[in-house]
Formats: structure tokens, sequence, C-alpha cells
């Protein structure tokens, strides 16, 4: 059996890098981004038996350039940049690392609601161009307003949890998370989208990137919000139809959003978020601290090394474990 795992970006934490090399395995790494090509390239040339997957989609024709391909490993939580039907078709598990960066992203989700709701960009971009905009400036207060969470998975209860201490108003929706996650929390737990949005002066995604979410922020769901609120989002861009948000925004119905991921990651150098200061944007860096990177990577290799091994892995972290079921008969497994 190969020993090889092809990261499909520049590194991995040091930690990681250890507990791979300790454990006789080799690390190879594909460029950041890297086009389909260029990962078929890299397996090719690796022989890789896993993949941990941080940059870039690996679809079915990257899988095929690896027939000794036994694991998926996701650096973090989303797997939408993962065919997952085509890795159970394939006999190959995805595994994901749930929960390891909840504390860093819940801690990026909260500094872009206060420097979307603050206008921090805005008023640090005038006082540098000679601008003194006190007299006439009009701020909000966080406390009292209505924070609203899409998604009741780690970060988005880790979010909970900070914002509790800002004094928001916790809602939230999320049909298949179980009553207690709202409870701890002391959480209104809402029973359509529909109710959230009505409740949320700051709609916080937290949600996986599925056919039933995407471009759920959409005009229809947009204008049942309340006048003036906001759009945070350190999910998966694609939850986001973009140009309803930017039109909201340029009405007025929303006053501004605060984003950490886009549908197109890198954006266009053109994209109009990025000239609109009521649109704080950041490089889909919300779980990328030190912490964050020691604990997914460690998870990532460690689960790449237990598959591999034969260890039994936490079936919360196989995220294809239904499709894999589903061919056991036909494959004997």
């Amino acid at each position: 059996m190969s020993k090889s795992i092809l990261v499909t970006g520049p590194n991995l934490h040091p930690d990681a890098v250890r507990l791979a090399t300790a454990s006789g395995y080799a690390l190879h790494y594909a460029p950041p981004y890297a086009s389909p090509d260029q990962l078929v390239a890299a397996l090719a040339e690796s022989g890789a038996a896993a993949i941990i997957a941080r940059m870039g989609r690996i679809d079915a024709a990257v899988m095929d350039a690896a027939p000794g391909l036994r694991v998926i490993s996701k650096h973090g939580a989303g797997v939408d940049n993962i065919d997952l039907d085509a890795a159970a078709a394939r006999g190959i598990p995805v595994l994901a690392a749930t929960g390891a960066n909840a504390i860093s992203v819940a801690e990026h989700a909260i500094a872009l609601i206060l420097g979307v709701v603050k206008r921090l960009g805005p008023l640090d971009a005038g006082l540098r161009a000679g601008r003194w905009e006190k007299p006439e400036y009009s701020g909000r207060e966080l406390a009292g307003l209505r924070l609203g969470l899409l998604g009741m998975g780690a970060i988005a209860q880790a979010t909970a949890r900070m914002a509790c201490g800002l004094g928001l108003k916790l809602h939230a929706f999320d049909p298949f998370a179980p009553d207690d996650a709202f409870a701890r929390i002391d959480i209104d737990r809402c029973k359509t989208l529909a109710e959230l949005l009505r409740n949320s002066d700051i709609l916080s995604l937290h949600c996986p990137l599925n056919d039933a979410t995407r471009a759920v922020v959409n005009a229809a769901n947009i204008a049942q919000m309340p006048a003036r609120s906001y759009v945070i989002n350190t999910a998966r861009g694609g939850l986001i139809d973009e140009d309803a948000l930017l039109e909201a925004i340029r009405s007025g119905h929303l006053a501004g959003a605060g984003l950490d991921t886009f549908a197109v990651e890198p954006p266009p150098a053109n994209h109009p978020f990025l000239s609109d200061p009521r649109v704080l944007v950041t490089p889909h860096i919300g779980g990328v601290t030190d912490e964050a990177n020691a604990r997914v990577g460690t998870e990532a290799v460690s689960g790449i090394i237990d598959m591999l091994e034969g260890r039994e892995i936490p079936a919360h972290r196989i995220m294809n474990r239904h499709l894999l079921a589903q061919l056991a008969p036909a494959t004997g497994e």
C-alpha cells in the first residue's frame, strides 16, 4: 500500500506534518487552487493513497487519476469542493474535521459583525484620507439587535456563545439540530426559514452548501429581513445570490454585509463587492489560525492514518457514509 498523501494546498501545520512523518507517511503538495489537470499530474507523480483536500475541487476525473486512492480527508468541515457521489461510487470515504476550526471561525464571524455594523472599514479609510467624520456620524449599538443563525452546528453554537456577551438576542433555524443545541445557549428556535429571516437584524450563515441551500440568500428571502439588516457569511459563497445581495445593499434595504467567502474564489479583481464600502470582505481565512490549523491538520492526517490502517472512524466524520452503505451489497464491504 502506498503511504503517500497529496495535500491540495501549499502546506500543513507542523503538528500535522510531524504526525504524518512519525507514522511513516510522505506528504506531497499541489499548488493553491490547482486546476484539475494540475491535480491529476500531482496524483500521478505522487501515487497517493489519500488526499487532504484544502483548495480546489476534487471531482471524478481527479479521483480516477489515482487508482490507488482509498480516502479523501477534508482540511476543515465543508465538503462542497468534493464530489461525494463520485467518491462513494468508487468506494472512497470522505472524512471531515468537524468542529476543529469552530472557535476560530466563530471569532471571525463576530469580528465581521462588529466591523460591518460599526463601519470600521469606511471609517478607517476616511480618516486615512484626511476626513474627520465625527460630526455627521451616527452608529448603531449591537446590544439588543437580533442575531439569526442559519444552521446550528459547532461553528454556529460557538458564535452564539460569543454573541451572548455582546447582548445580542439569538434566533436560529436548523431542522436537523437537536433541541438541546438551542436550549444550552438559550436560543429561540425558529420553526421555519421565514421566521428566522423576520427575526434577523443580522443573519449569519452556518449551513453546508448543497442543492437545498444554494442561493438561499436570494432576493425573495432578503426581502423578508428587516430594513437596515446585515448578512454575515463565514460558510460558503454559494449560499448567497451575490447579485441579489448587492442590489439589496444598493437599495438600502440591507445596511451592509461581512463576507469571508465568495461564489468564485478568489473573486475577480473587478467584483463589485470589492468596491462597495458597505461590504466588509476577507479572503476565506476565518478558520486559518495557528490553533485551528493545528487541530484541523492533525485530524485530517489522523483520519487518513486510521482509515488506511483499518481502525474505526467515528460515523460523524464520514461525510458520504450513507452513499457507501448503499454500495455495500454490490461491493461486498
